[in-house]
């Protein structure tokens, strides 16, 4: 083969070479942008209902779940944590029984959270008409923060319905002034709610624990705060089979 010949043939193996790989490049081009499309086509659809975008709308919510803490396993639990740090709102010596936690807003599954970000300011004065059920102005504006903005309600008529709810709510006697430690069952406390609260069933209660302390009660309302059922709350009840009930502070 002539020189003239080589050379040329050199340039058809480099040019032939350059086309594939612009072919390819093109090729990889097409498609990261046919994915880049249907990534933005997904971004774009309609949220279906139940997305967090709805879920968190403030006053889009089924039902309520009261959730009343036993104050002296809170305070003993946090004295084992750290001694130097056990709140002392709730912890001193004051005999907190059962204290009001929240009054939270659920969904059928699932719960919203912090529906309002920022939250709409809470008035101090709100906050220490609380101290005498939530014992801890930390606890009242985080309860705002978290579970209030959601229920559409203002603050005022959010906290008057945390009270009501707690007011209509009756402890049994005998978790009303504990002396010693008790032990209990999960289902001896379900029970002893469900007898001092006519119309409240198995199905709208569930106890939480720790480790071996009774952590707290929760209870199911309607909007209106009747006693309603919730399959998903019931679900989670303790399933430890003994429970301890710290004794109320200066028992």
């Amino acid at each position: 083969m002539s020189h003239a010949a080589e050379v040329r043939m050199s340039y058809l193996r480099l040019a032939y070479r350059l086309a594939a790989a612009a072919a390819f490049f093109i090729i990889l081009t097409i498609s990261a942008f046919s994915q880049e499309q249907v990534a933005q086509r997904s971004e774009q659809r309609p949220l279906a209902h139940g997305s967090s975008a709805n879920r968190n709308e403030p006053g889009n919510f089924d039902f309520y779940v009261l959730a009343l803490s036993w104050s002296p396993s809170f305070c003993e639990a946090a004295r084992e944590r750290d001694p130097q740090r056990v709140p002392q709102q709730q912890c001193a010596a004051r005999p907190y029984s059962f204290v009001v936690h929240g009054l939270w807003p659920q969904h059928e599954s699932g719960f919203p959270r912090d529906c309002r970000v920022p939250a709409p300011r809470l008035h101090r004065g709100i906050v220490d008409s609380m101290l005498d059920i939530m014992p801890s102005p930390r606890l009242v504006f985080n309860q705002w923060d978290r579970h209030g903005t959601c229920s559409g309600l203002n603050a005022q008529n959010y906290f008057d319905n945390v009270r009501k709810a707690r007011e209509q709510t009756v402890i049994p006697a005998q978790f009303q002034d504990v002396k010693s430690y008790l032990t209990v069952t999960p289902e001896e406390v379900e029970q002893a709610f469900i007898a001092a609260n006519p119309g409240l069933s198995r199905s709208a209660i569930a106890v939480t624990c720790d480790t071996r302390r009774l952590s707290e009660v929760r209870i199911c309302m309607t909007k209106d705060l009747r006693f309603r059922d919730c399959d998903e709350v019931d679900r989670r009840t303790c399933r430890r089979e003994k429970l301890v009930m710290p004794p109320v502070r200066g028992g």
